[in-house]
């Protein structure tokens, strides 16, 4: 249960872009930060509840499908000839169409466990699982949405649900595959789906929804106009320009690559946000720039999926709003995303500290992870933009005795989190202010996934 005025002191806490120290930290009754004070003196943070180690705010996951958790470790072996982003969606494919809504749900809960224990505070889940395994609409059509959400909340980790619109297979198709048939939805269904979220929604701020399109291939445009056009005020989400064969199709089915054709047909503004855009030029995000439109980067799936790398360096150059997924779950920590973010721009210009120059700042570190800080508000659609009053209160407590900070000076700790391994799980995570993740229940948690697992794959 919520106390109201909770005060909280850090030694150290990240704030408005670098290290404050002696920070005191209250937080309101609606789990927002009501104060933030550097520099507090002892009879100030009197009573406080004392964090014991660094503090930095919660990250959101921007981009997740969380019954991919179910594969991640099970599409690794090659079986025959080449094996590529398509080989690999059929066999996800086999996942997609034998889950249940209990096993959905109990493999969302210990995915949404996992994120919390690495830094995560809120998921932002493209769900385009809508109906059952023959394809049929359940006669609760939020039956798949609402897993999701019970999932959630019984971590205690923010969700915003981004149903997601798939109508058809391929730029020149006129339906879905026999094999896509769980993901059948409308513009109508989709909205409907997250106004119920929303309406539904009594969760202090911390569960609320967003639309997606599933790709410019699976809807066509007046599809994808009445979508976005009817999620007033909502956040917007899209893969896009992912793999080189989307791009040809696009050009062969309109004349564009899928950036231009959508920046020239769809009302983008900064609402939307463009996940993967891998294969997007610098034209093109140059273009997107001027939208305010962000970027949803996840460089673990990205290089397991052999979907390129995205221009990082231009984005970011260009003051570009991005932030960060973990996707398919490979694995399941900001910390590996931001690393692999920048030693694969590393990668490609064959220089150092990629992020720290695109972003004119000392530490790469810093500029990735507070690039993916300020973008998650915009994924999310609520205010998680850091330790700031009016934000909500989101935050991890870092262990101070992590072997990977063993005797390095204070203000060192950011750069040794994202760049330096072993990889330990934080000491505490907060969401709006209240302490989440028992270890009894974790251990729960584990028991389902299990359960599940045995199911899908015995």
């Amino acid at each position: 249960m919520r106390d109201d005025g909770r005060r909280f002191y850090a030694p150290m806490a990240w704030v408005r872009g670098g290290w404050q120290h002696d920070v005191l930290l209250e937080v309101d009754a609606a789990g927002l930060w009501s104060r933030v004070e550097a520099g507090a003196s002892l009879a100030q943070r009197a009573g406080a509840t004392s964090l014991g180690g660094p503090v930095l705010p919660g990250i959101v996951d921007a981009h997740s499908h969380a019954f991919q958790r179910a594969i991640a470790g099970l599409t690794e072996r090659s079986p025959g000839g080449d094996d590529d982003f398509w080989s690999w969606r059929d066999r996800m494919y086999r996942a997609a169409n034998r889950i249940t809504p209990e096993q959905l749900e109990a493999i969302a809960a210990f995915l949404y466990a996992e994120l919390l224990a690495a830094g995560y505070t809120q998921v932002c889940e493209f769900h385009y699982l809508h109906n059952d395994a023959d394809g049929r609409p359940y006669a609760d059509p939020l039956e798949l949405s609402r897993a999701l959400a019970r999932a959630a909340r019984r971590v205690g980790i923010g969700l915003t649900l981004l149903p997601t619109l798939y109508m058809r297979s391929g730029f020149a198709a006129k339906g879905l595959r026999d094999d896509q048939r769980r993901f059948a939805s409308t513009p109508q269904s989709v909205l409907a789906i997250a106004e119920a979220v929303r309406a539904g929604a009594s969760d202090a701020g911390r569960i609320t929804a967003g639309v997606a399109i599933h790709s410019l291939r699976a809807a066509d445009v007046a599809a994808i106009r009445e979508t976005a056009q009817g999620a007033r005020g909502l956040p917007v989400h899209i893969h896009i320009a992912e793999q080189r064969r989307e791009v040809e199709d696009c050009q062969a089915e309109h004349g564009l690559k899928p950036m231009e054709f959508l920046l020239a047909q769809a009302p983008v503004d900064a609402r939307w946000n463009m996940v993967h855009a891998t294969q997007a030029s610098a034209s093109e995000l140059a273009a997107l720039r001027q939208t305010g439109a962000s970027i949803v980067i996840c460089p673990t799936t990205e290089a397991n999926l052999g979907d390129g790398i995205f221009d990082f360096a231009t984005w970011a150059g260009e003051s570009g709003v991005w932030s960060v997924g973990s996707d398919s779950h490979v694995t399941r920590s900001w910390r590996e995303e931001l690393r692999l973010l920048e030693y694969s721009q590393r990668l490609h210009a064959r220089k150092r500290n990629v992020a720290a120059q695109a972003g004119v700042a000392e530490s790469s570190a810093a500029a990735l992870f507070q690039g993916a800080l300020e973008g998650g508000s915009a994924a999310a659609g609520l205010p998680l933009g850091g330790i700031a009053v009016g934000q909500r209160a989101d935050f991890a407590v870092v262990d101070a005795d992590a072997p990977e900070l063993a005797g390095l000076p204070a203000d060192h700790v950011l750069d040794a989190l994202v760049f330096s391994t072993p990889e330990s799980k934080f000491a505490r995570v907060f969401v709006a202010g209240d302490e989440v993740l028992g270890g009894g229940e974790i251990a729960e948690l584990a028991r389902g996934f299990r359960a599940a697992m045995k199911a899908l794959w015995a």
